[in-house]
């Protein structure tokens, strides 16, 4: 009895193994790729290996940029606030107000600007920095790194009334911009600078009188602590979306982004509103007899 039981229970089993194996053959024959196979075959699958980005760089003018800017000439980031929750864009568009100017007017307000963006982003660098060098190789070092990896690509990019927005590393005693590299930003058009994180050289700034907005003062030179990871796609600086081609407008009430799309919309009420405003400021500069600045002629 026994034994015809262990038969029964051994054909059992043995059905089920053969039941298995040919339906896992079955499978095999209906889908003989493997998984990565198909993967490796997909196009789009690939592309994103190889990194994309999904949020295209439009490409304005000189002249559509130079038509824009005229909307903008000498409007306050607080009449733009405004026109900018007329829009429907309320907390959209305005830095932390960590992001500071470097350097005040309070007489004729050239830390003022307002300009048009192009962007750039810094990242750490992930490579150890190198041991004690004697002063010719630390030249050579400097001067490899200032040509690759802390190279600056887009001063040619730069034409008039750019305003150059900086997505930096923060963290890092570093001062990506100085007195140097500013003016040659400026020679090219530049109307200001604005970064998320440092510069240095900030009294020889401030003599220039070349707009710089930043979070704090950085000291130490870029090879071997960032380097440049793109220009011109959209960045994050002092929490605020900025994309390529952006109205950026900064005064002492710190830095504003406009995108381009509803910049037009946004302008005309601001300019509604500065003058409403400026008549109604001079008449009672007149009543108390303070001397007449830029802000009401």
């Amino acid at each position: 009895m026994e034994t015809r039981k262990a038969k029964t229970t051994l054909t059992v089993t043995s059905l089920a193994l053969v039941a298995l194996l040919a339906f896992s053959m079955f499978v095999t024959a209906a889908d003989p790729e493997p998984t990565e196979a198909r993967q490796k075959v997909n196009p789009k699958t690939e592309e994103l290996r190889a990194g994309k980005n999904y949020i295209p760089t439009k490409v304005y003018t000189a002249e559509e940029d130079r038509k824009m800017l005229k909307l903008f000439e000498g409007l306050r980031v607080a009449d733009v606030v405004d026109g900018m929750d007329k829009a429907g864009l309320r907390n959209v568009g305005v830095m932390s107000p960590d992001i500071h100017p470097a350097w005040k007017d309070t007489v004729h307000f050239k830390h003022r600007f307002i300009g048009i963006a192009l962007t750039v982003r810094y990242v750490p660098v992930n490579w150890p920095l190198p041991p004690k060098m004697d002063t010719k190789v630390f030249d050579q070092y400097q001067s490899k790194h200032y040509g690759t990896t802390a190279a600056e690509p887009f001063v040619d990019l730069i034409r008039d009334g750019t305003a150059i927005v900086i997505d930096d590393s923060t963290g890092y005693d570093v001062g990506p911009i100085g007195s140097f590299n500013i003016m040659v930003y400026k020679s090219h058009g530049c109307v200001g600078v604005v970064t998320d994180a440092t510069a240095r050289d900030l009294d020889e700034v401030a003599a220039q009188k070349i707009p710089l907005y930043i979070k704090e003062p950085g000291r130490r030179i870029r090879p071997g602590r960032n380097q440049t990871e793109s220009v011109n796609r959209p960045i994050v600086c002092g929490g605020a979306l900025v994309e390529p081609g952006d109205v950026i407008v900064a005064d002492g009430d710190g830095v504003l982004v406009v995108p381009r799309a509803h910049a037009k919309e946004v302008a005309e009420y601001a300019r509604a509103t500065i003058e409403m405003d400026r008549p109604r400021r001079l008449e009672l500069y007149k009543k108390l007899g303070l001397p007449l600045d830029d802000s009401v002629k």
